[in-house]
């Protein structure tokens, strides 16, 4: 526990130091962009909070002879969605389609975490189940909302959208494999490297998906003073 305890204090760190870089990146994005960028600060944010309680111990129960640490996936609960709503907000979207993916996503932590705590076979039954739902995220993140990037969107903010959208599924594609590798699941991997590699693929994914969309958004940014400067020295 103690080797747990101490993945967790280094994925607390790492969410902190994310959380306060996107913080004061804040500053640095352009006005129009910044209300749905508080949704990056608010994803490494509440995995602070969620990383302080598993350090200190709290948040896990036993189930079915493994521990299941319940606020992990309460984060995951919150976080992701948060994921594929900006994605959403960012290709412009339709409500019913970012509806649709905001309530996928859910509906895949949700079913992940009933596996996690169901007796076998029903456990891979309901794993299944997420499976196929967070399919159905790809699905809406490869068609109807890559559509609407492609109808909106500059050339630069479509590249930002595929970047962040690839970036984000292929390393939760990583997370079912730990499931099914871990104590839920086959049990081949142990309690401390199923930690590890979450603990590793939560620093990534939350704060990696904030810092490249930062990063875009402030080129986005530097682009659109650049375009404004020609029109204020003919209006001179």
């Amino acid at each position: 526990m103690a080797t747990i305890t101490t993945w967790f204090t280094l994925g607390l760190l790492g969410e902190l130091l994310g959380t306060a870089v996107l913080a004061y990146g804040y500053t640095l994005v352009p006005e129009e962009t910044r209300k749905r960028y508080l949704l990056l600060i608010a994803i490494p944010g509440i995995a602070i909070v969620a990383y302080a309680l598993m350090a200190l111990g709290f948040g896990s129960i036993q189930s079915e002879g493994h521990t299941v640490y319940v606020i992990r996936y309460a984060d995951w609960l919150l976080t992701t969605p948060l994921n594929v709503w900006f994605l959403a907000l960012l290709a412009g979207a339709s409500r019913q389609d970012t509806v649709k993916l905001v309530v996928l996503q859910a509906l895949t932590i949700v079913f992940g975490f009933a596996g996690a705590v169901t007796p076998s076979p029903i456990s891979y039954a309901l794993f299944a189940v997420g499976a196929a739902l967070f399919g159905g995220v790809i699905y809406l993140l490869y068609r109807n909302i890559a559509v609407a990037a492609k109808s909106t969107l500059s050339d630069i903010e479509i590249s930002l959208y595929r970047t962040l959208r690839n970036f984000v599924i292929v390393l939760w594609m990583v997370y079912p494999v730990v499931w099914l590798l871990g104590a839920a699941g086959l049990g081949l991997m142990d309690v401390e490297t199923a930690t590890l590699v979450i603990v590793y693929l939560d620093v990534v994914t939350k704060v990696g998906f904030g810092v490249i969309a930062l990063l875009a958004m402030m080129d986005l940014g530097s682009v659109g003073e650049t375009a404004e400067e020609p029109t204020s020295v003919a209006g001179d």
